[in-house]
């Protein structure tokens, strides 16, 4: 799994969301809709995208 990374987009906006589900928004670095970022396939990133997947578009790299 080394060297593994994952891009992650935020597709929706986090207005309704509970608090804690836009602290994992904004603890991915996504702040605007239609923003990417690209981070390491690590438990903890998998876990905070697990929480808001209905607000993200993923791909494996």
């Amino acid at each position: 799994m080394a060297g593994k990374t994952i891009t992650v987009k935020l597709k929706k906006s986090t207005i309704g969301c509970t608090d804690k589900q836009k602290a994992n928004v904004r603890g991915l670095g996504l702040r605007k809709t239609g923003t990417e970022k690209t981070l390491e396939n690590t438990p903890a990133v998998r876990g905070m995208i697990k929480k808001v997947i209905h607000l993200l578009d993923i791909k494996e790299n």
